[in-house]
């Protein structure tokens, strides 16, 4: 299993066992210990994952902060951890405190769902305010999942994370400030574009008309990229479509080889009165092949809902599975498939949900 698939599991069994999670204790073992076991490390070696870490403030000693990260006996990424339920804006100012008294380039503050990651780009040994990595473990995008990767244990470099960290922070923080000025428009936001457009005074009126055209301007902007990708996910489609229905008449029988026999038409009427109870009777279609006669949904060759094998000694009603493997269930008569008739509703309904 790749690290992708190893976050994603872990995202799907956090959802269902939060309830249970009543103490940070708990949040502690159930969320955060399995990410870090995610990330490469062994939790339960102490020159890996040290918990507890003493990390002494000044004439304060025995301060600790949850677990600390080593390498070459000294710790290079502290943990702080809190309850999932908690917020963690009030927490920072604690993982501050430690960071400047240890060795350690990263701090990673978390309740187990929400992760920060900070560094200490702005002044050397002393943790940033604002983290250069941030996401939420069940909505975890690409590009987040990309820069954790650089976290785990077989791929980590201090310096490697630190050279993408600078770019990281301020894209956030630049992301963060654009989607404001897009939600309500500054007056600077909105004097520098009026300037650009307009070359009368920029007078207290013009901005204010100004202000709702900018945002309206930059609402359009994001409707255009959107449609954009979606037309051309639809072409795609398209295309794939053409191509498989190109290459299913590269591989057509010939007709002249393929009889339609009264027996096959009596299984498809059978087939059609079974069905139409769930859906209109004019989507059951049928095509015949020189093997087989095949049952479809909207005339569509992917939507197969059974077939009828009429023509060798034995006779067989084949529903397609999920993997689209043939199932068989032999028939002596063509009244035996009304004892199918549950088989039938699920292969449609299989096919209507897909």
């Amino acid at each position: 299993m790749d690290f992708k698939d190893q976050i994603t599991q872990l995202a799907s069994r956090v959802e269902k066992i939060l309830p249970q999670l009543k103490t940070e204790e708990a949040t502690k073992n159930a969320l955060i210990m399995p990410f870090i076991q995610v990330l490469g490390y062994d939790v339960f070696n102490p020159f890996e994952v040290n918990p507890e870490f003493i990390a002494d403030i000044g004439i304060k000693k025995g301060e600790k902060v949850d677990y600390a990260i080593m390498q070459d006996g000294e710790p290079t990424i502290l943990i702080e951890c809190k309850h999932h339920l908690e917020k963690l804006d009030p927490h920072n100012s604690q993982l501050f405190r430690y960071f400047h008294t240890t060795k350690a380039k990263f701090g990673l503050l978390t309740n187990g769902l929400n992760y920060r990651f900070y560094t200490d780009l702005e002044e050397k040994n002393k943790m940033d305010s604002t983290p250069f990595l941030e996401f939420n473990i069940t909505e975890i995008k690409e590009t987040e999942l990309v820069e954790l990767k650089k976290f785990h244990k077989s791929y980590f470099d201090v310096e490697s994370i630190t050279n993408t960290a600078s770019e990281l922070k301020y894209l956030n923080e630049l992301k963060t400030l654009l989607n404001k000025e897009m939600i309500l428009p500054s007056e600077n936001f909105v004097s520098f574009f009026t300037k650009q457009i307009y070359s009368g005074v920029l007078t207290a009126k013009v901005k204010e008309q100004f202000g709702p055209i900018i945002k309206r301007s930059f609402n359009l902007l994001i409707s255009d990229a959107i449609n954009e990708r979606l037309k051309s996910a639809l072409n795609q489609e398209k295309q794939i479509e053409v191509a498989e229905a190109v290459k299913l008449e590269a591989t057509a029988e010939p007709a002249s080889l393929i009889v339609t026999t009264e027996e096959e038409l009596e299984g498809f009427y059978i087939v059609k009165s079974l069905l139409r109870q769930n859906i209109d009777s004019k989507r059951i279609t049928y095509r015949d092949a020189q093997s087989y006669f095949a049952i479809l949904l909207d005339d569509n060759n992917r939507k197969t809902i059974c077939r009828l094998y009429l023509d060798g000694a034995k006779k067989y009603l084949v529903v397609l599975d999920e993997a689209k493997k043939e199932v068989k269930y032999e028939i002596n008569s063509l009244d035996e498939i009304y004892k199918y008739s549950e088989t039938l509703l699920t292969a449609v309904a299989r096919l209507e949900n897909k």
